[in-house]
């Protein structure tokens, strides 16, 4: 029957110092070496040094666009182009009479929306569209209204005040 080899306690102590961020190393082939170009042909990277032969690609400085072809026409250049974006087009965050009717408030502007989470930015344009019944006469502060909301808003006895648009 073979002996066992005895087994080498560690102490508490030591055995915190063996693992630390002072002493952990990378794996073996995690860091690989740099790739001298052009120190000649037993280097493996000599004579082209590694750009292939002629042309704008092998020279120092060239530069091209995302989707040039090689001087062919470029596909984006190709391709039809459809519709329109208006730069002056206003994008509105939009809130329904039933959700105002459920704020207890006797004025409504965007800052208690806000904080009552109906809107997520203050600062953006709100309009108030007429889905939903309001029964309390309410002062509501908006930069738009639909005229079904209007007529709502008049009906339970409140008024609508438009804020003027800042940009």
């Amino acid at each position: 029957m073979k002996s066992k080899a005895p087994v080498k306690k560690i102490k508490k102590a030591q055995a915190v110092q063996l693992v630390g961020l002072f002493n952990l190393r990378a794996p073996a082939g995690a860091h690989k070496g740099r790739k001298y170009l052009g120190r000649g042909s037993s280097s493996g990277h000599g004579k082209t040094s590694t750009r292939g032969s002629k042309g704008q690609t092998s020279r120092a400085g060239r530069h091209f666009y995302l989707g040039f072809e090689g001087g062919q026409s470029p596909l984006i250049r190709k391709m039809p182009k459809r519709g329109f974006n208006s730069i002056f087009r206003k994008e509105y965050q939009i809130i329904n009479l039933a959700n105002l009717a459920k704020i207890k408030e006797t004025v409504i502007n965007p800052e208690l929306l806000r904080l009552k989470g109906l809107i997520k930015d203050k600062n953006k344009l709100v309009k108030i569209l007429g889905e939903g019944v309001i029964k309390s006469p309410v002062t509501i502060q908006a930069h738009a209204f639909s005229k079904k909301a209007l007529e709502e808003i008049k009906k339970a006895g409140g008024t609508a005040e438009v804020i003027p648009e800042t940009r």
